[in-house]
């Protein structure tokens, strides 16, 4: 099978936070980030494998900072690594305050999603292979995180 770049992957959304997405504090919900990082994971996944795709796991999310009301998500994901049919997607998301022209970084996560034809079982992915040093810093790390979603389901 082919190996493709992980910058053809790459995915960006950009949402606004409204007041419902939020709590008392006027930040964003953290259920309500998670949804849309689940929801961006698939299409670079669906983008990558060319077929519909599962969530597997949600492997980390990290919650750095928050977001407020008024304020622009920008959601950006790729496939870092991939198996036979799983794929690794990294995404991040940051903060735009659109009147004081800040950003920070909100959130960070890793997602295994795998690719599946009609009858829903899996089907082979292409390789990636990074180009840039994000990319091969992500890449190169991947395989550890694999050996730590492994250890965690032989637990089960």
């Amino acid at each position: 099978m082919e190996k493709v770049t992980i910058q053809s992957s790459r995915t960006i959304q950009t949402r606004l936070v409204l007041p419902p997405d939020t709590n008392h504090l006027n930040t964003i919900f953290g259920g309500k980030v998670l949804a849309f990082i689940d929801e961006i994971a698939a299409l670079t996944a669906m983008k990558h494998a060319k077929s519909a795709v599962v969530t597997a796991s949600i492997d980390s999310v990290d919650f750095l900072s928050s977001a407020k009301v008024g304020d622009s998500l920008i959601l950006e994901s790729f496939v870092t690594y991939t198996g036979t049919s799983s794929m690794e997607v990294y995404v991040k998301v940051t903060a735009h305050d659109l009147i004081e022209n800040e950003e920070k970084l909100t959130t960070e996560s890793f997602l295994t999603m795998v690719a599946v034809n009609e009858e829903g079982r899996p089907v082979p992915v292409p390789k990636v292979y990074p180009e840039t040093e994000e990319e091969r810093q992500l890449h190169m790390t991947a395989p550890s995180r694999k050996r730590n979603r492994e250890k965690r389901a032989a637990i089960r």
